[in-house]
């Protein structure tokens, strides 16, 4: 199974992707890094060089590829970037690998958590917040039709969001409710 996570850049896909791994046992995968590995360089550095519908074709490959495993993979953690949901086919892989999770966060709290990011290529502009606010209008209803689940950030700590994830997950049959927690990792 594939669960898959969706949201606005500096939403915390990542950071939550991770923990929810670990906790279930998991392998991670981010697609955004699958995308560096395959570029060889950044995607800032990428998208400066070829332009956004160049880094949108290789996002598209390597999220058709990401959520059609081979078979006998294990289950897979897959944190996406923010604008995966921008192509009709992206969506729809997502939607058929498994459980999609849309972790909203309104664009004043994302301001306040990437005000000083100089690596997201889309906030390199004059008036970040503003751009944050025209992304978040035109992302938030693919976000919405893509997920199975939204869960609302706000300020929680991660391990509050991974358990509200695994809540909406067991509470939706995706997983088994009397499955054993992963031990706590001290350094989350």
């Amino acid at each position: 199974m594939i669960v898959t996570l969706v949201g606005m850049p500096g939403g915390g896909k990542s950071t939550v992707g991770r923990h929810l791994a670990r906790q279930l046992g998991w392998a991670f995968v981010d697609s955004d890094a699958e995308i560096e590995k395959r570029l060889g360089c950044t995607i800032r550095a990428y998208f400066d060089r070829e332009g956004e519908a160049a880094f949108r074709d290789v996002e598209q490959q390597v999220i058709a590829e990401l959520t059609n495993p081979p078979p006998g993979t294990g289950s897979l953690v897959l944190a996406t970037g923010g604008g995966a949901v921008l192509r009709t086919p992206n969506r729809e892989a997502l939607r058929r690998a498994g459980p999609v999770v849309y972790l909203r966060c309104t664009a004043e709290e994302l301001f306040r958590r990437l005000r000083h990011d100089t690596q997201r290529p889309l906030l390199q502009v004059p008036d970040p917040l503003k751009r944050l606010r025209d992304l978040y209008r035109e992302r938030d209803p693919l976000y919405r039709a893509t997920a199975h689940f939204c869960i609302e950030t706000g300020r929680p700590s991660i391990p509050t969001l991974v358990n509200m994830v695994l809540m909406q997950l067991e509470l939706s049959g995706h997983l088994d409710h009397r499955r054993q927690p992963a031990p706590a990792d001290r350094r989350s």
